[in-house]
């Protein structure tokens, strides 16, 4: 969604986990000819042509395209990308409606899964498939790609969003530390502010940075079963769980000198703005958002690792959050070769020769961190290995986007009211609850 549209730095600061297929009658799914988490036997689907659609350009569509090139070699299988631009359901809708999707399409957000599952639009993934997601992934993603209790998508790509980027040289001159929970981290901002620099430039303009970092105190502080409630409205955004959560961050947002330009400047600043305005204007000493703020900082002269360094988002209970976001592949059409490219990308051997190239992050528990070219995507990706069943997939994501995707409405918006007053804490609870309520209904 608007979170994954930014492109990844070639420091390798994106994720992905792996993908899907189609039913169990496909003929190109030859995994009684593979051995344990393996791919597809060797050329056995020569002359089959096989469509993805992403919307991925550039070095994301160049990297992808050497994974499919593997497949082709190990397959004999012809793989052709389609590029969807930004807005996929406008390009996939008159495809579908024709009769003629692409093999394979990659959404932005879950909800298009949905949508698309509801109305008979995706296939069912193959045995062989949902095998290689048994073997490699928690439940929770097999859940996430699920409708009605039929399994149809994998998130394949998305971005690590628990962390905090910070400029060295400023911490420095406050003589400031990464701290390590919640009230080393207020404590922090409390030190830098006091060394005259503002501890934070706040992405406000931007309402789903809000979310994201309501999500990681959330899930912090509440915990994943919780947090998975909350995401689909089995409990009301006036349970206290969310009371605590916004009171945490009131212990933020609700200090003036913590926020570069105060209350105003941080509601009228836009993402990547504010990560300029770390790195390139050197105004402020951190940001909250994800692995993506890399590419800002290096455009910005900032080198990843050196002047442009992040911490995990601070515990703010018992759980060390780790939220993703991304895209989610499906199979649209019963071609021969679906299954298989699903099979190879879900797999071990797939996740490998991704994970070899720059601005991608795995999950995949077998794929191990070595294969990473970089520190800090060996760390990022070590991070979501360990956090095992308690990682969780961006909550706006999920929610109908009138509540959680849309500019100037729902969360979004009520989230930047609560910045703008953090003491109205039950108001903007029941605000949120009346909005989610319709939202869902």
């Amino acid at each position: 969604m608007r979170k994954s549209v930014i492109t990844m730095t070639t420091a390798g600061l994106a994720l992905a986990l792996a993908a899907c297929g189609g039913q169990s009658g496909d003929a190109a799914s030859p995994s009684a000819a593979a051995s344990g988490s393996s791919a597809p036997a060797a050329k056995t689907l020569d002359g089959v042509k096989i469509e993805v659609a992403a919307k991925w350009t550039g070095a994301e569509q160049a990297n992808f395209e050497q994974v499919l090139k593997a497949f082709e070699a190990k397959t004999g299988a012809k793989v052709t990308y389609a590029s969807t631009g930004e807005d996929t359901g406008a390009y996939l809708g008159p495809r579908i409606q024709g009769g003629n999707p692409p093999d394979i399409a990659i959404l932005p957000q879950p909800g298009l899964l949905q949508q698309y599952a509801k109305d008979g639009s995706l296939k069912e993934l193959a045995p062989e498939v949902q095998k290689q997601l048994d073997d490699n992934y928690t439940p929770y993603w097999k859940e996430l790609g699920s409708a009605d209790g039929k399994v149809y998508g994998v998130l394949m790509k998305a971005a690590h969003k628990s962390l905090v980027w910070y400029r060295d040289q400023a911490f420095q001159d406050a003589g400031a530390q990464p701290p390590t929970n919640w009230d080393e981290f207020v404590k922090t901002a409390q030190t830098i502010a006091d060394s005259g620099t503002p501890p934070f430039a706040l992405c406000g303009a931007s309402g789903w940075t809000l979310t994201d970092l309501f999500e990681n105190v959330y899930l912090s502080s509440a915990g994943p079963e919780n947090y998975t409630k909350l995401s689909k409205h089995e409990i009301p955004w006036t349970d206290p769980s969310v009371t605590t959560a916004l009171e945490k961050i009131g212990q933020l947002v609700g200090k003036k000198e913590f926020l570069l330009g105060d209350t105003s400047g941080a509601l009228q600043t836009d993402f990547p703005t504010c990560v300029t305005q770390v790195y390139g204007q050197d105004k402020a000493a951190m940001v909250i958002e994800a692995d993506f703020v890399g590419t800002t900082a290096e455009e910005s002269k900032a080198k990843v690792g050196e002047e442009a360094k992040y911490f995990p988002f601070p515990k703010a209970g018992d759980t060390e959050p780790v939220v993703l976001g991304g895209d989610i592949a499906v199979v649209m059409k019963e071609s021969k070769g679906a299954m298989a490219l699903m099979e190879f990308l879900a797999s071990k051997e797939g996740g490998e020769v991704w994970a070899k190239l720059p601005g991608y992050l795995s999950p995949n528990r077998n794929v191990s961190p070595d294969n990473y070219p970089s520190e800090l995507t060996k760390k990022l990706a070590q991070t979501i290995v360990s956090a095992g069943e308690a990682v969780r997939y961006d909550m706006s994501d999920l929610a109908p986007s009138a509540f959680g995707g849309t500019d100037g409405k729902g969360e979004w918006k009520l989230l930047q009211d609560f910045v703008r007053d953090p003491s109205k804490v039950k108001d903007i609870q029941e605000k949120l609850e009346a909005e989610a309520k319709k939202a869902w209904t």
